[in-house]
């Protein structure tokens, strides 16, 4: 049965966030790998131009695993939406004519509405909130030497 209030943060946020304790840890939490899951065939234009952007960044961060390919879906997919509803309001204004010729809201608005309130809900999920990065202390990546790089295709190469 599911607890009341708010939802657990994952470990890896707590610990980012510099407010994990041992004492209330779930020990039995998994724990998957780090790495860009395979992008949904179904994700088509703006939707899988995202799925690339985003993918990268959060697997940087190690906040992108296989098993968070749907997460990352809904938010790429409601990230397409909001762009086509955008590009439409540009088109056709917020305000559009009935078929009576009375003057109404226009259905994009609406559209662009509905898919920013899931972009928020699902940004939120990965840190990917200003609000929610700040409350993210994440171990700064180390800067790739692209000397060292040379190096080490050198060392394999042997």
């Amino acid at each position: 049965m599911a607890r009341p209030g708010r939802r657990p943060l994952p470990t890896l946020l707590k610990a980012q966030k510099g407010t994990l304790r041992v004492d209330r840890q779930n020990g039995d939490e998994p724990q998957p790998k780090a790495e860009v899951p395979r992008c949904p065939e179904h994700l088509q234009g703006d939707a899988k131009k995202e799925w690339r952007r985003m993918s990268r960044d959060l697997v940087k961060m190690g906040l992108l695993a296989r098993i968070d390919r749907g997460a990352l879906a809904l938010y790429c997919q409601a990230w397409g939406r909001w762009v086509d509803a955008e590009q439409a309001l540009v088109k056709y204004g917020v305000i559009v004519k009935s078929p009576n010729g009375f003057p109404v809201q226009s259905p994009y608005l609406s559209i662009a509405n509905k898919a920013m309130a899931q972009m928020r809900m699902l940004l939120t999920e990965f840190g990917m909130s200003p609000s929610s990065r700040a409350r993210v202390h994440a171990e700064p990546q180390p800067r790739e030497d692209p000397f060292e790089t040379l190096l080490e295709a050198g060392r394999s190469a042997n």
